[in-house]
């Protein structure tokens, strides 16, 4: 037989053998994919084209890892899931803590079931003992016994009650803002400070983990306790040499908290409002005016942005482009690089700063106004 008659011989035949592979590649692949769903249940919605193909063969064949304990005499653990946690870091520390095998198996699971976008934030008792299945079976409800409250930097007292009543604690939010806004003695004997005209300022950002069964004192006690214990005597000793009491300390970290958004630029943002005050200027500062202004019933939201010229000339002793010195009270909670910044200013000549154009959340500085007004955005 000559070459040329040999040479589409030998391309059907080879035409005929990919083709013969790939009904058998498929065929491996549809009955893989039944048993990926007969024993893990069918894929999410949310996949894309890629996880569609790869995931079935990732549990295929690590199905015997995720159906296993991977330490069956270990010990319960507690396990904390806080709100707003990655899934990829939540499955790192279940790794870290030895209640799973493979952090990266785990969540490619937990995609590919769509329990990643169920998982709850909250207390879980888990065990080495139990299968990453069970594991994720229990993560999905977190525990009765307690609740977690988030509270944020720059949250002022209303945002905060929100937060407390969507927790499932039995404290609704009407009544933990009417508690906040005249505190008992009982709270203020809580803190490092006495005369103050509300909480606004001393409910300290964090997380607290709080038995779902406790009534609004514990709450409270548990938030102020956590304030009174950032404040040590450095702080104290900071905010004196500024010339500033613990309560008006507070004024302007609150201030300070607002305005940053990088935590580097705190104590040069503090260093401005200083060198205002020292020169009998206005601190001129937004937040001010957003806290006077209140909720925003158009966009849901207590800090008005951006503001109007009008807002600027609202009748408010928190107004500080209209009244001199610091607001009668803290607009909001800071955190403690906001306190830190307060009680130990950067040096600086700055008198004025804005936002950069860069969209990065830095601030451009000036000495002078005319160097203000060129930082602007063209």
């Amino acid at each position: 037989m000559t070459d040329r008659k040999r040479k589409p011989i030998i391309f059907l035949a080879s035409i005929t053998i990919i083709l013969i592979l790939i009904v058998i590649a498929v065929f491996l692949f549809l009955a893989m994919r039944a048993a990926v769903v007969e024993q893990f249940g069918p894929p999410s919605r949310n996949l894309t084209l890629t996880q569609r193909v790869v995931y079935p063969f990732e549990l295929y064949f690590n199905r015997e890892f995720l159906t296993s304990a991977n330490n069956p005499i270990g010990e319960q653990q507690n396990f904390e899931v806080e709100m707003g946690e990655s899934v990829s870091m939540v499955c790192l520390r279940l790794e870290g803590q030895g209640l799973i095998r493979d952090a990266e198996l785990f969540r490619t699971y937990l995609v590919y079931t769509g329990l990643d976008r169920l998982l709850q934030s909250g207390q879980f008792e888990l065990n080495p003992g139990m299968s990453p299945i069970q594991i994720a079976e229990d993560m999905l409800d977190a525990s009765p016994q307690d609740a977690v409250v988030s509270i944020l930097a720059g949250w002022r007292i209303e945002e905060v009650a929100a937060n407390v009543a969507a927790s499932g604690l039995l404290v609704d939010a009407e009544t933990f803002i009417a508690a906040a806004y005249a505190p008992s003695s009982e709270y203020l004997a809580f803190l490092p400070i006495a005369d103050v005209r509300s909480l606004e300022g001393f409910l300290y950002p964090g997380t607290y983990v709080i038995p779902r069964d406790a009534e609004m004192d514990f709450v409270f006690e548990t938030i102020l306790r956590e304030f009174s214990k950032q404040i040590d005597q450095s702080l104290l000793d900071g905010f004196a040499r500024q010339g500033l009491t613990l309560y008006d300390a507070v004024i302007l970290a609150s201030i300070v908290e607002k305005e940053a958004v990088l935590d580097q630029e705190k104590p040069i943002i503090a260093s401005v409002f200083y060198n205002r005050l020292f020169q009998g200027m206005r601190l001129e500062t937004d937040p001010t005016v957003q806290y006077s202004l209140g909720y925003q019933t158009d966009t849901g939201s207590w800090w008005k942005s951006p503001l109007s010229s009008a807002d600027m000339t609202v009748d408010s002793p928190y107004n500080t482009y209209q009244v001199f010195g610091l607001p009668p009270a803290p607009i909001c909670n800071p955190d403690i690089t906001s306190l830190r910044s307060v009680a130990f200013p950067a040096e600086t000549p700055y008198l004025y700063f804005r936002a950069a154009c860069d969209g990065t959340g830095r601030h451009n500085f000036a000495v002078t106004y005319e160097e203000h007004l060129n930082n602007a955005c063209e």
